[in-house]
């Protein structure tokens, strides 16, 4: 199971947070959140893939930072339309036709989820992520009943979000042994591993790192 760690803000921190080797970064874009980045990100090992978190965002702004940051993916935390993600999809595939940015759709998940709502997205991103719905857009610091999961008939893989911490390592162990992690491609984590928003604890994102 792959690891993303969103919500980085400071270079120092992203190069103590890459020697934990996360196949994820992600950088978030959304000027309300206390995480908003619009800093420099250093150079990081290329097995990273740097992920831009964008919250209706426009197609141009996004284009922007893909350009700016040298990002490999974008995360769409807003109500995105299938129409968008396509459009979004193709206009990607002009700008970077040596590159493929991957397309992370979000979803938020309450007490109950109706699944249906991802068919028309299916054809149009990468991945699904399911995070905890909340006052927020991300990083409420909950989870939800990841036994919702079980109604997940599709085959398109996803991330795992929403409060996840080392708390959490037993019930992800046995997570990982049920049928309904099948398709969970990666976990992601932002937080619940924090010394303050934006600034991560190496130490504690290793320990997770060694029981994935």
């Amino acid at each position: 199971m792959k690891l993303k760690i969103c919500g980085m803000k400071y270079p120092e921190n992203m190069i103590e947070v890459a020697s934990v080797a996360p196949d994820y970064m992600g950088f978030i874009f959304y000027e309300k959140s206390s995480r908003y980045f619009t800093g420099t990100i250093p150079q990081l090992p290329s097995s990273i893939k740097k992920v831009g978190v964008f919250v209706k965002a426009s197609d141009t702004e996004i284009i922007q930072k893909i350009n700016y940051y040298r990002l490999d993916a974008v995360q769409l935390h807003g109500d995105e339309t299938p129409m968008f993600c396509k459009a979004l999809r193709h206009q990607l595939k002009r700008t970077f036709p040596l590159k493929t940015i991957e397309i992370i759709k979000v979803f938020s998940v309450g007490n109950t989820f109706n699944f249906d709502q991802l068919m028309p997205f299916q054809d149009h991103c990468d991945y699904f992520l399911f995070d905890t719905k909340g006052k927020l857009p991300g990083g409420n610091g909950e989870t939800f009943n990841w036994q919702l999961l079980e109604h997940y008939t599709f085959t398109k893989p996803y991330f795992l979000s929403g409060g996840i911490g080392l708390e959490n390592i037993e019930a992800l162990e046995k997570f990982k042994n049920k049928a309904i992690s099948k398709y969970c491609y990666a976990i992601d984590v932002n937080s619940k591993f924090e010394i303050e928003p934006g600034l991560k604890d190496k130490e504690k994102l290793q320990q997770l790192k060694n029981t994935l």
